[in-house]
């Protein structure tokens, strides 16, 4: 889903005090690397754009699965670079290949920083910027995904070695989202301390998100995500099928889209089979989420994904809707147990199935915890603060190399 984040508002506040510095970044460059431009659309684009509106020319590095994407970023006068990235799997020539098309992007834009997210853009992008002497590098962790979840060693060390190298440089920043993962950086590059920075998602809309009251009629449970494995579906469709079993009185809901590049993806088929033995709806991929979320009545994420901090928890949040996830990096820095939202072990569907249960069956709970969350989103977790974070973070590499140091 497309941010509707007000730019004019958020530059306003962003820009405040520092005048001085505005004009030193007009015709800055700035280039996004990111694995693929819905992506982007989803999680950065208000931060793009408050960057255009503060005198940068933003450019996007990314693949796309629909030429909609690249029209899109476009529309927003962001000028859009196809950078053709296999998300999965390690071919050794397609992924030489990839790392020059972006060596030779780098050299014909020339940007004052490069700003990667998601692994292979940081670890690609690094490489190239440093090779073409970039001002500035910035690279965002999103959580470390599912190899830092799998069982292969060699795959893990090798990708240990990738990122010590991409976080090593003087001129890096590193962006993480909650301390399981600022602990994981510092574990594998120790003289990065000094230059990683927290900040807490990608943030989440206010105003678009607002809370509502609940809907009349049988509670829904909402489970909102792309259809991997790892966030917890088949963990999800296994505790709707117990409680609908008992004879609980809820509808469970799935809303999410494919993702056949992802090497944890649950195919139509899988997901036809799953729903029609669970009794769980699977709605598609949902365009509208504040209408979404202030359609359900609990929004669940099993997650077991080495996520950053999951976007849909904040939007749930800020929704006021209590939350069932698990006690894993990123899940539990949006939810504390018992405050806005339950927090169960990672793929323990017995243990969901409870969670569930005790959410559905007390309403005056429910709203409690929904209140408790957008508390908490309008103190941590507002888009305002996560795009000013940023730009101070640009500045911060663009002045400081500006001034010779």
């Amino acid at each position: 889903m497309v941010s509707g984040f007000h730019v004019g508002h958020a530059c306003a506040r962003t820009g405040r005090g520092r005048g001085r510095h505005l004009s030193s970044r007009q015709g800055r460059a700035l280039m996004f690397v990111v694995n693929v431009a819905w992506f982007f659309l989803s999680h950065r684009l208000a931060l793009a754009r408050a960057a255009l509106a503060q005198g940068y020319r933003v450019h996007l590095a990314s693949d796309v699965e629909d030429p909609s994407e690249a029209r899109e970023v476009a529309r927003h006068g962001i000028e859009f670079h196809r950078l053709r990235l296999a998300r999965s799997g390690l071919n050794p020539l397609h992924e030489l290949s990839t790392l020059r098309e972006l060596g030779s992007l780098v050299r014909r834009v020339r940007p004052d920083v490069v700003h990667n997210v998601t692994p292979k853009p940081v670890i690609y992008g690094t490489r190239a910027a440093r090779a073409q002497g970039t001002r500035g590098i910035v690279n965002a962790i999103s959580g470390f995904g599912h190899v830092y979840g799998s069982r292969s060693p060699w795959l893990r060390q090798l990708l240990d070695r990738a990122y010590a190298g991409a976080f090593r440089p003087h001129n890096v920043r590193i962006i993480v989202q909650n301390d399981s993962d600022r602990a994981e950086v510092l574990r594998l590059c120790p003289a990065a301390a000094s230059r990683v920075r927290l900040i807490r998602g990608s943030g989440v809309d206010l105003a678009e998100f607002q809370p509502s009251a609940e809907p009349a009629g049988t509670p829904t449970v909402l489970l909102p995500a792309r259809l991997l494995r790892e966030k917890g579906i088949c963990e999800f469709a296994a505790a709707a099928a117990q409680l609908r079993g008992a004879g609980l009185a809820a509808r469970f809901v799935i809303a999410g889209r494919l993702d056949p590049a992802n090497r944890g993806a649950l195919s139509a088929q899988q997901m036809a089979d799953l729903t029609e033995a669970s009794g769980v709806r699977w709605m598609g991929e949902c365009r509208d989420m504040p209408r979404c979320l202030s359609e359900a009545h609990i929004v669940c994420l099993p997650s077991y994904y080495r996520e950053g901090v999951p976007k849909v928890l904040l939007e749930a949040c800020a929704a006021g809707r209590a939350i069932v996830t698990t006690d894993s990096p990123g899940c539990r820095d949006v939810v504390r147990g018992g405050e806005n939202g339950l927090l169960v072990p990672p793929q323990d569907a017995v243990a969901l199935a409870d969670a569930i249960r005790r959410l559905v069956e007390d309403p005056q709970l429910r709203n409690r915890m929904g209140s408790a969350g957008r508390v908490r989103a309008e103190r941590e977790f507002g888009i305002e603060a996560v795009v000013r974070a940023h730009l101070d973070l640009y500045g911060e590499l663009v002045d400081h190399d500006a001034r010779g140091a």
